[in-house]
C-alpha cells in the first residue's frame, strides 16, 4: 500500500478490526454487483470509495428520467446511456484507482455462471424473483457469498448467504418457488428514495465485512426495514433439508 492509499483509507486503517490487513483485502478483492439501480447505486459507490479493487457492474437497462429520484449513480446528463456506462463514470470519478467492468446486459445462463465464478462475492441488487433465484443458484454452485437486498414502497430487506459454510441456508430456503409474494416493481408500486440508499448501504457493509472476515454477517437472518416507522426487525431462518437448491446434494439445475 503506497502513501496515497494510506491517506485515502486512513479512517479504515484506524479501525482495529480492519487495519492495513483488512484494507489490503479490499484492494485485492473483486465484487460482482448485479443491478445498477436504486440498490446497486449506493452499494457500488460505497464499495468503490472503500477501495474494492475490481467492481463488475451488470445491468441491461439505460438511464431514464424516472430513475433519478433514487438511483444516485446517474445524472440528468447521462439519461439514455447504459446504466453500467453511467455507473463506470461515477465510480471512477469517486475512486480512479479501482477497476470497473461495465456489462450492459442481463446476466443469465453461462454468462452469469462465468461472472460469479470470477468474483469473490456477489451483491444481488436486482428487482425480480427470477433473477434472484438464478443468482442464488449460480452462487451456490460456485460457493460464492451472496448479499441480497430488496426495497419496494417503504419496506426493505437484507440477508447474506455464505455458501462456503455448508450449514448456510440459501435464498430458495427463505423464499421457496411458488411461495413468494408477487413481484412488486417500483415502476408500478413506487419506492421511497432514501430506503434504497439504506438497503444498498447495508449491502455494501455486509459485503465489506465478508471480504475482511470481520463481524457477524446476516447469515441465517433476514433484516426487515420499515422506513415509515423507522423500525428494524431481524428474523432468523434455517437451512431447508428439502431445498432443491442447497438441501442434500442440491440437485436442482444440475
Amino acid at each position: 500500500m503506497n502513501d496515497a492509499q494510506l491517506l485515502r483509507y486512513s479512517r479504515h486503517i484506524l479501525l482495529d478490526e480492519l487495519g492495513i490487513e483488512g484494507q489490503t483485502r479490499f484492494l485485492q478483492s473483486h465484487a460482482l454487483i448485479i443491478g445498477a439501480g436504486g440498490l446497486g447505486s449506493p452499494a457500488a459507490l460505497y464499495l468503490a470509495a472503500a477501495g474494492v479493487g475490481i467492481l463488475t457492474l451488470a445491468d441491461g437497462d439505460r438511464v431514464d428520467a424516472s430513475n433519478l429520484q433514487r438511483q444516485i449513480l446517474h445524472t440528468e446528463a447521462r439519461i439514455g446511456q447504459w446504466k453500467t456506462d453511467s455507473g463506470l463514470a461515477a465510480l471512477t470519478a469517486r475512486n480512479p484507482e479501482i477497476q470497473v467492468i461495465a456489462l450492459h446486459e442481463r446476466l443469465e445462463g453461462e454468462a452469469l455462471e462465468k461472472r460469479v465464478k470470477a468474483a469473490d462475492l456477489v451483491l444481488d441488487c436486482s428487482d425480480n424473483f427470477a433473477t434472484r433465484y438464478a443468482i442464488n443458484h449460480a452462487c451456490f454452485r460456485q460457493k460464492k457469498p451472496l448479499v441480497s437486498g430488496a426495497a419496494v414502497r417503504f419496506g426493505g430487506q437484507v440477508s447474506v448467504f455464505d455458501f462456503s459454510n455448508a450449514q448456510s441456508p440459501c435464498y430458495h430456503c427463505l423464499f421457496p418457488n411458488g411461495q413468494e409474494a408477487e413481484d412488486l416493481r417500483c415502476a408500478v408500486t413506487g419506492v421511497f428514495a432514501p430506503l434504497t440508499g439504506i438497503v444498498g448501504s447495508l449491502q455494501a457493509a455486509e459485503a465489506l465485512k465478508l471480504l475482511a472476515g470481520i463481524g457477524r454477517p446476516l447469515v441465517g437472518r433476514l433484516l426487515l426495514i420499515d422506513a415509515l416507522t423507522q423500525t428494524f426487525r431481524t428474523l432468523s431462518f434455517g437451512k431447508d433439508p428439502a431445498c432443491p437448491v442447497c438441501g442434500g446434494q442440491g440437485t436442482e439445475d444440475r
